[in-house]
């Protein structure tokens, strides 16, 4: 076994297959999907150029990385681990620390709370576990059926509306198309937005197939405040889960932080609920 250190488009290819790798020999362990680290790149990050380890084994395929990810508030740092492998998190942290050693910026970590030995390890390390976050699954053949929008509104996306500024670019940035079109699992024809009548966008979501996996993960969900209410955000998932079905998808999942967005997504019929815990260290 090797280690690399990567940073860039080519750590995102590597994580990418590790995650694969991990949700084909663990149908649903851990917290991330390979789609997960390709929405995270919609926009530039100071973590974009920093390197952090990627491990492989003898046949070249990867094992293990740490994973830091300059979000808006804090940093994250993910430490992915193929099951089985007996390569300590210290080991495979260690570069990755360094980097935060030398940053004062709050970091933080989700963690499923049935895994006691990277709880542990964050904890050691001066986190603190937080507030919960949840995850939900289902059958891509129990979706439910696709519900119609408002009188006036309309579906769209990528692939057919043409070249209006991306409904995302507003909160992520003017190249948030051009670099979600970098990844290699973004289908134009799953990212979905909702026009109110006057054309204006009322919300989006974004739905990732993952042939390889099975799984179809939809991130991000919004709708804006001043169309709540009025039954877009089910119609928009409900069309997509459907898109997702017909790119081969076999099984959705979710993610939520409130309670409101548990109630419409279980609605929605994801009902196979997976907690995580969130551990954070503030910059002392």
């Amino acid at each position: 076994m090797r280690h690399g250190m990567l940073s860039g488009l080519e750590r995102l290819a590597a994580v990418t297959a590790l995650l694969q790798r991990i949700r084909v020999e663990a149908p649903k362990s851990g917290v991330w999907e390979a789609a997960d680290p390709q929405w995270w790149w919609r926009r530039p990050r100071a973590t974009d150029e920093i390197q952090t380890p990627v491990w492989f084994d003898d046949d070249g395929l990867p094992v293990a990385a740490a994973l830091l990810t300059d979000s808006t508030q804090a940093w994250s740092l993910d430490l992915i681990r193929l099951p089985g492998l007996t390569l300590p998190f210290d080991d495979l942290a260690r570069p990755a620390l360094a980097q935060l050693d030398q940053r004062e910026a709050t970091v933080e970590a989700l963690v499923p709370v049935d895994d006691l030995e990277l709880a542990a390890f964050y904890e050691e390390h001066g986190f603190a576990r937080e507030d919960d976050v949840w995850s939900g699954w289902m059958p891509a053949s129990d979706r439910p059926a696709v519900a119609a929008l408002p009188a006036g509104y309309r579906l769209v996306d990528r692939a057919g509306r043409g070249t209006p500024p991306h409904p995302m670019a507003g909160r992520n940035g003017p190249d948030v198309e051009a670099r979600l079109r970098q990844t290699t699992l973004y289908d134009p024809r799953c990212d979905l937005a909702v026009l109110a009548p006057d054309d204006t966008v009322a919300g989006y979501a974004l739905f990732w197939p993952d042939p390889l996996t099975g799984v179809g993960l939809v991130e991000p969900v919004r709708v804006e405040d001043a169309h709540a209410g009025r039954g877009i955000g089910y119609a928009m998932i409900s069309a997509g889960l459907d898109r997702l079905a017909g790119a081969g998808a076999t099984t959705l999942k979710i993610g939520w932080e409130s309670e409101r967005a548990g109630e419409l997504y279980t609605r929605l019929g994801f009902t196979d609920l997976q907690t995580l815990a969130t551990y954070r260290r503030d910059v002392t």
